[in-house]
């Protein structure tokens, strides 16, 4: 690896392989007769802020699961994600009753899954153990990449959170809430972001201190950027608002169209319209079109 940043880049690959010892998430032994290995792969991504500066270099060691077997390397894979109007919802009832609002991030998320099958996955590229190169990783743990690295997190985090007293809610399974006399706690999961909302101080802080100890979190404090948004707010007039400029703008410069010049959409900002403005049937839509 040679580049300028490349120090800044094995640091991060020594801090992902501390991780994976710290949790356990391989035994090194020989490969069964007659099973096969899986390879993996490290991946590099800078991790920005709302301003779209660089707060951290990470390194993830991935599975490479497309070349599991179904069947015998996993079984299901399906794992919820909340929505965008559950967040919106949320954050509406936020600036409304002037709840706190906090972020935290899981670190490592997916390794705090167990696996239920025997996966065999090659050794790192550049951490092979020194005279044991022959041997191969069996996997504990559901690391990134697995087809169903996604599904036992969320399984683990679910069945963590519900033994504090959280209820899974029945429209969408990754908002949790937890309502104890006056005092009423939003809890929003989305993979390893974490929104936490609620009237009492005194709770956030029980929480916080709870999913500290249960998993590897990193505390972000008022929630101010979470899965491209930007979220400003001014309490003092009971505003909450949300912004994608960063993703906007990332989006521009991946199209290289940053310089571009502006111009009027078709729909002034602003504008509404009422139901009986609405086309009613194919005819009409095609007329308006």
């Amino acid at each position: 690896m040679n580049c300028a940043e490349s120090e800044l880049w094995y640091d991060a690959m020594n801090d992902e392989m501390n991780s994976m010892s710290s949790n356990d998430v391989w035994d090194l032994v020989e490969l069964p007769k007659g099973a096969k290995t899986i390879g993996c792969k490290w991946i590099f991504k800078t991790k920005k802020d709302s301003l779209g500066n660089i707060e951290r270099y990470k390194a993830r060691l991935v599975a490479e699961g497309f070349t599991q077997k179904k069947g015998i390397d996993y079984k299901k894979t399906f794992s919820p994600v909340s929505k965008k109007d559950s967040l919106r919802i949320i954050l509406a009832l936020v600036a409304h009753f002037d709840f706190e609002l906090q972020q935290m991030d899981v670190k490592t998320a997916f390794l705090n899954g167990q696996l239920e099958e025997e996966v065999y996955m090659k050794q790192p590229e550049g951490f092979s153990s020194i005279g044991n190169e022959n041997l191969v990783c069996k996997l504990k743990k559901s690391i990134y990449g697995l087809k169903q690295a996604s599904r036992q997190w969320y399984l683990k985090f679910h069945d963590v959170i519900s033994s504090f007293g959280f209820v899974e809610n029945i429209m969408d399974n990754c908002i949790y809430q937890k309502v104890s006399g006056s005092k009423i706690f939003f809890l929003i999961l989305y993979v390893d972001d974490i929104l936490l909302a609620t009237n009492d101080k005194g709770m956030l802080h029980e929480v916080k201190q709870f999913l500290s100890n249960s998993f590897d979190m990193k505390d972000m404090g008022d929630a101010s950027y979470v899965i491209g948004i930007k979220i400003h707010r001014d309490k003092s007039r009971c505003i909450l608002g949300m912004s994608q400029e960063a993703y906007i703008n990332k989006v521009l410069e991946r199209l290289r169209m940053k310089d571009c010049s502006s111009s009027v959409a078709p729909i002034v900002k602003g504008d509404k319209f009422s139901l009986n403005q609405s086309p009613k049937n194919d005819l009409e839509m095609g007329t308006n079109a």
